[in-house]
């Protein structure tokens, strides 16, 4: 048998998983001793660290009692179901983290149905016992229900648990008694992980994620599931849809620690990476060169939100960014289509503009951000839910929203989630929390957490998940305040601001450049108001009582990327660039948003 076990981490946002795989690699000693090697040592973008969570799943391998074990870190979102999909696809078991205290949340139900359907044997990882107010014997009854309902089988539901707090870095089979490492939970996986089988024939390895480098370009990665790859190999590589092509393998790389090896050979059963095949996508399988055999392909999850990207046509266009054309953005786009298999694209009928589908908010905002900080400058619109006729019925996504909130709030939470034609399913008290779990469809999860944030005064947790296409639920009350439009182009004045202060909340400082059509702030009433807040004071040699106020104006209003995705209607854009981002009407005259009225009320 090979000494090798491949165990893809799955969890639930925030419960720890990126911090367990910093442990396991201290603890099995990968570093040197004055290594500086810092926290969350897989969150290697930037985006990821500043949003503490992971986005793209990456692989490290470790050395324990003589057994390679492969460790495969996941995104604990739903929004990026499609990278957890695919990389499971390598694993022979998983690590099924989860908090002591919130216990199995709608993300740890999502990842662990798609790892029982594989067949894939779990470990359950009871994390952060050191909490106050944890409940680890309730959280365990809880996943051996949630095991039962996703219809595990027998060998499935008799699967070990182990308890500790991987920040503490200690894991033991009995949470009251705390050790001072994570060796139990070694010994756990080295004893109830299957090996990776040996599987003897012909050629079979699927590529399930890729990496790039800028000397020798994409290199495929993915494990091989049948025979030995070799240096130097002719193979053929069989596309998604069946067409052959005929390759050579000029690199292998095995994974060790946190780098790469070179390998002359692999077996089947390892990770590699390989590096000269041309023209791969995700979910291709790499064959024998006579006899080429296909692997299933990978299914993902259809898309539930489409938003349109357009290339920046602000007066201000150019200002900021390297890219700003449409062939940029095209280009762009559709190289994300590689390696995001939950994304598509498609063209619309204007040239310069296309219609990217995702998962969620999230999905869509992280692919934004990362391009703005790539240079490029772009605009969206606002994001639609996909609606499908099924049987002759108008269909949209609808959601499972739990919302854990303290008790004297709970009745805000409940009216602003039926508002938005949501139904309450469950209420029950979960330490000193409510747990509330509703349904609701999607459209109206658009919008929503600012709304439950301020009404609780941020101490809501809220989750959601997809849970089926249901029929139309009818119209759902959009945002009830209008917004504030400049009238000219120019710099805001303070003076102008403070004098205007009573009309509405502003989003912009004064010594701001903006240009017509610009949103500027949010109204009071539910119609538009068009502003000037360019003119500045008249200085004349008069002397008037009282003209000489203190201007005192109250900060502005700053949006982050999803809380202006989820504010902006169907005539509003976002203009996106490197260094700004400003919500504008789509018609930036006020004579063209009137000629135009007519084409929003519908929507």
């Amino acid at each position: 048998m090979q000494k090798i076990r491949n165990i893809a981490i799955i969890a639930h946002v925030d419960h720890g998983k990126t911090t367990l795989v910093d442990k396991i690699l201290h603890s099995c000693a990968i570093f040197r001793d004055n290594q500086e090697t810092g926290e969350l040592i897989l969150d290697n973008n930037d985006l990821e660290r500043e949003r503490g969570i992971t986005i793209v799943s990456k692989n490290v391998s470790v050395r324990y009692k003589d057994v390679k074990i492969n460790i495969i870190d996941t995104p604990g979102h739903a929004d990026f179901g499609g990278e957890v999909e695919r990389v499971l696809k390598m694993a022979d078991g998983v690590l099924l983290l989860c908090d002591a205290f919130e216990g199995a949340m709608p993300q740890t139900r999502f990842v662990t149905q798609k790892a029982l359907a594989l067949g894939l044997k779990p470990i359950v990882v009871v994390n952060k016992v050191d909490k106050e107010n944890c409940r680890p014997e309730e959280v365990y009854e809880q996943i051996f229900e949630l095991f039962f309902n996703l219809e595990a089988t027998e060998e499935q539901l008799d699967f070990p648990v182990i308890y500790g707090s991987s920040k503490q870095g200690w894991m033991n089979t009995d949470w009251k008694v705390p050790t001072d490492n994570i060796f139990p939970l070694m010994d756990a996986i080295l004893e109830n992980i299957p090996a990776a089988p040996e599987n003897e024939g012909t050629l079979q390895m699927q590529i399930t994620s890729l990496d790039y480098s800028s000397f020798v370009g994409r290199i495929a990665i993915g494990r091989v599931a049948r025979g030995t790859i070799k240096e130097n190999q002719p193979v053929s590589l069989v596309k998604r849809d069946g067409k052959i092509v005929k390759s050579r393998i000029k690199e292998l790389y095995t994974f060790e620690g946190l780098g790469k090896v070179k390998a002359t050979e692999v077996k089947s059963g390892d990770i590699c990476a390989v590096v000269g095949i041309e023209g791969f996508e995700i979910g291709d399988t790499i064959a024998d060169f006579e006899n080429p055999e296909q692997l299933e392909v990978i299914k993902i999850d259809e898309p539930t939100m489409n938003m349109m990207f357009t290339i920046n046509n602000s007066p201000f266009f150019g200002k900021e960014g390297k890219f700003v054309t449409s062939r940029h953005l095209r280009d762009r786009l559709y190289k994300e289509m590689e390696k995001n298999l939950a994304l598509k694209v498609v063209e619309t009928d204007s040239p310069d503009s296309y219609l990217v589908y995702g998962r969620g908010i999230l999905h869509l905002s992280v692919l934004i951000e990362t391009m703005r900080r790539e240079g490029y400058e772009l605009q969206v619109g606002q994001p639609q839910v996909i609606v499908k006729e099924i049987d002759g019925v108008k269909c949209e996504p609808v959601e499972t929203l739990i919302v854990d909130v303290p008790g004297d709030v709970a009745g805000k939470v409940i009216e602003l989630v039926t508002q938005r034609k949501g139904d309450l399913l469950v209420m029950e008290p979960k330490g000193d929390l409510q747990h509330l779990e509703f349904e609701i469809p999607s459209r109206g999860i658009i919008g929503l957490r600012n709304n439950v944030l301020t009404a609780t005064a941020g101490e809501a947790i809220m989750a959601h998940r997809f849970k089926a296409y249901e029929p139309w639920k009818g119209t759902i009350p959009g945002r009830s305040a209008g917004v504030l439009i400049s009238m000219e182009k120019g710099q805001t004045t303070a003076y102008s601001i403070d004098k205007l202060q009573d009309r509405g909340r502003f989003f912009v400082d004064p010594g701001v450049d903006i240009y017509e059509g610009q949103i500027l702030g949010e109204h009071i009433r539910d119609n538009d108001l068009v502003i000037n807040v360019v003119k500045g004071k008249q200085l004349t040699n008069m002397r008037a009582s009282g003209s000489d106020d203190n201007v005192r104006i109250a900060p502005a209003i700053k949006f982050s990327l999803e809380e202006s995705m989820e504010y902006i209607q169907a005539d509003e854009y976002i203009e996106v660039t490197p260094q700004s981002m400003r919500l504008r009407k789509i018609y930036l005259t006020e004579n063209e948003r009137k000629v135009n009225a007519k084409r929003f009320v519908n929507q």
